[in-house]
């Protein structure tokens, strides 16, 4: 098990291949469509942005005496956001994109030239992956509503997490199709 610090660094994250199972401390926000759309039209995108580690995830979110507590935060599937993800890894040199189902050549593309890695998420396993979020550091944008805001958390154990797209231009969902491919074509002929 590989414990992965964010913000990460391209050198540690161009180090991980797929297959690996990680955990992550450190920064993690989250972001599904409403976010990408309103970072990508901003003059000015938060901060936060650059080399994060990004979740695509609506979490569930409490306040409790005025702070902020995460109850469930599960994967979304990402595919919701190809046509988005590729230019928001290379506008804001994003090291990893959190979420379920991988993504297309485009965003593999661009995670291989920028340093950046796809980490597959358990979906089903919300309230599991909460409890990694130890902490709400912020939030940004909570006029787009709690789901689609940029949650800003600390996270002392987030995980685990498969390598499933890697900074290589590896993609065990290619992988897998092309098995299924073969494996059709063997049974029709």
């Amino acid at each position: 098990m590989i414990t992965l610090y964010s913000p990460m660094n391209e050198k540690d994250v161009r180090g991980l291949r797929i297959g690996q199972v990680v955990h992550i401390k450190g920064t993690v926000i989250t972001g599904r469509d409403e976010m990408h759309m309103r970072a990508l039209s901003s003059k000015k995108a938060p901060e936060e942005l650059n080399n994060s580690t990004l979740f695509h995830c609506g979490p569930i979110m409490v306040s409790d005496n005025n702070e902020w507590k995460v109850i469930a935060a599960g994967p979304t599937t990402s595919a919701r956001m190809n046509s988005m993800e590729a230019e928001m890894i290379t506008r804001f040199k994003i090291r990893a994109v959190i979420g379920k189902g991988g993504m297309d050549d485009r965003t593999l593309k661009a995670m291989k030239d920028v340093g950046c890695v796809y980490l597959a998420a358990i979906g089903g396993a919300a309230v599991s992956l909460a409890e990694g979020l130890s902490e709400v550091k912020g939030v940004i944008w909570e006029d787009l509503g709690m789901a689609e805001a940029m949650w800003i958390f600390d996270a002392s154990q987030f995980g685990p997490l498969v390598v499933a797209m890697d900074a290589h231009g590896n993609s065990i969902y290619k992988d897998v199709n092309a098995k299924v491919k073969r494996t059709m074509e063997r049974i029709q002929s």
